[in-house]
């Protein structure tokens, strides 16, 4: 079983910026455990946003490319997702979300590949 647990949310206004963490525990997590960051925006569908895979891969929804930087920190178990110039349609509740050994080089990671998730951090951004 694996824990993971999701901080550094908060207001802020467009063009702003936060780092959003995300700390894995549990005794069957393992530092090549493919990783990714979720958004749940008012009235849509869960999208992923960006992932990181087993050999460190990392890709971008199109419409945060240039602004978010996924990355993990192996010896704190965190994941982290830099988020840049934000917009008003950043606003969501943003997710963590870890699954087994997967390389995924050119493309998101899918909801399927993922078998544990955390519990939500809330970002919302003012224009």
């Amino acid at each position: 079983q694996v824990q993971l647990v999701e901080s550094g949310g908060g207001s802020v206004q467009a063009g702003g910026s936060l780092r959003l963490s995300c700390v894995a525990s549990g005794h069957t997590y393992t530092n090549y455990f493919v990783m990714g960051w979720f958004r749940r925006c008012p009235g849509k569908e869960r999208e992923g946003v960006a992932s990181i895979d087993s050999d460190l891969n990392t890709n971008y929804i199109d419409s945060v490319k240039g602004r978010f930087t996924i990355s993990k920190d192996y010896a704190k178990k965190t994941l982290y997702l830099q988020m840049n110039n934000l917009k008003p349609e950043g606003t969501a509740m943003y997710y963590c979300a870890t699954g087994g050994y997967a390389i995924w080089r050119t493309s998101l990671i899918p909801e399927a590949a993922y078998s544990s998730w955390g519990q939500g951090t809330q970002v919302t951004v003012s224009s």
